[in-house]
Order: structure tokens, then sequence, then C-alpha cells
């Protein structure tokens, strides 16, 4: 192929492999940038945003995981695709992957051209998202939609409340994140108070727009302010 077809990070600490999967998925049109460890491909993403990151398991000094959950916890990197390479093929290792946010799992060995579906398939659905005005984080939108929600807070005693707060069942977790939000802290911040990964936080931000039938951070903290469903922490 002579037309580039999405831009790539591989990071492995194996030379042979890494040079080998550099060539084959550059054969394959690709653009890739190579690293050889996480401190290095960290650096690297502050550099140039890749179509997908694919990444080692297991890493001297800091491993795949633990990459992962740096990758994920700046809102820059939250919707780029991950894919794993790892000779650990265990379910429980899967499970590990998933459960931090990697998008595909492909144990060693590997047929290359399953990598390349796999990364081909990642960038597509990535790019159908964008087109569609899909879930990539909008920042600045975000910001917007915190300044929202101070200027609400000060407006706490005057907003409307129904005659009869409503019963909405909140995980306790999910009252937490609620709090939070209506704090006007972002995601990032609100991982790090409740001690958990910012992609959790978002699922909870979900299910709460879900339960309420709100779109929007302002438009949560508005309803739950005239539902009297904001908790006071103790």
């Amino acid at each position: 192929m002579s037309e580039t077809t999405g831009r790539i990070l591989l990071v492995d600490d194996e030379p042979g492999l890494r040079e080998a999967v550099q060539a084959y998925l550059e054969d394959s049109g690709f653009e890739v940038e190579t690293a050889s460890n996480a401190t290095e491909g960290w650096g690297k993403l502050q550099v140039s945003m890749p179509d997908v990151l694919i990444s080692d398991v297991m890493m001297p000094q800091v491993d795949g995981y633990q990459f992962l959950k740096q990758v994920r916890e700046d809102a820059r990197y939250q919707a780029l695709p991950v894919v794993f390479l790892t000779a650990r093929g265990m379910t429980s290792d899967r499970i590990q992957g998933y459960n931090a946010g990697v998008d595909a799992y492909l144990p060693k060995p590997f047929d290359p051209e399953e990598l390349v579906a796999i990364v081909t398939n990642l960038i597509e659905r990535k790019t159908s998202r964008v087109a569609e005005g899909g879930d990539v984080p909008d920042i600045a939108a975000m910001a917007r939609q915190i300044e929202e929600i101070k200027a609400l807070l000060t407006q706490r005693g005057s907003i409307a409340k129904t005659p009869a707060p409503i019963r909405i069942d909140f995980t306790p977790r999910e009252q937490d994140v609620l709090n939070k939000v209506a704090e006007g802290l972002m995601n990032k911040e609100i991982a790090s108070r409740l001690e958990t990964s910012v992609r959790n936080v978002e699922k909870y931000v979900s299910r709460l727009f879900s339960k309420t039938g709100t779109n929007s951070r302002t438009e949560l903290v508005r309803y739950a302010l005239e539902h009297g469903l904001i908790t006071d922490e103790k």
C-alpha cells in the first residue's frame, strides 16, 4: 500500500519482535513509531498522538498495566485505542487488561495479519465515532460545563425545588460521583478523590445521565439540585 492508513505507536522491550512487527505494519500501510519501554513510550505520546497504541505487557520497570493506567488517567488519551501484546494468555490476565481499559488483547505468538485486522478495525471505529460526534472527550466543552456548574452552585439557594424530592436508587459509588460532579470537579480529580480510574468515573457519570434523563454535567447538576439528590458529605 502506498497510502498511509494510520499512525501506530509500538512499545515493546524485545528488539527482534519490535522490529518485525514494525516492518509488517509498515508493509501494510501504517506509519509506525517505536519505543523500547513505557517511559520512552509516554514521552513519545507527549509529542504526537497516534491512532492506535500497541504495547507489550511484560516490560521491566513499568509494565503494560501500569503504562495503560497512566495513559487512561490522562484526559487526552481516554479514547485512544490500545492493544496489548503479551505472552501471558490466561483468562485472568485478559480480564485484568480489559478492566484496565485495553481495547484488544493478542497473546504471543500471534498472526501478524490478525494484528493488522485488529488495528484497522480500531482505527475505523475511532474515525466513525469522531465523524458522528461520538465519545472522544472534548476537554474544552467539559471545561465550559464545569464553569456552568460552578455558576449553578452560587445560585443553589435560589434554584426552585420540587415539592417532594423524587427517589432514584443510586449506588453508593454513583452518589459519591454525583456529589463530586456537583462540586465542579473534572473526571481525573474525581478519580483521584475516590481512588478509582478515570474510565470508571466515566461509566458512573454515564449511568447518572441515564438514571436522571440528562445529557450533560450541567443538566445533571441542575436536575440534582432541583430534586434534592445531592447529599452533604461529612
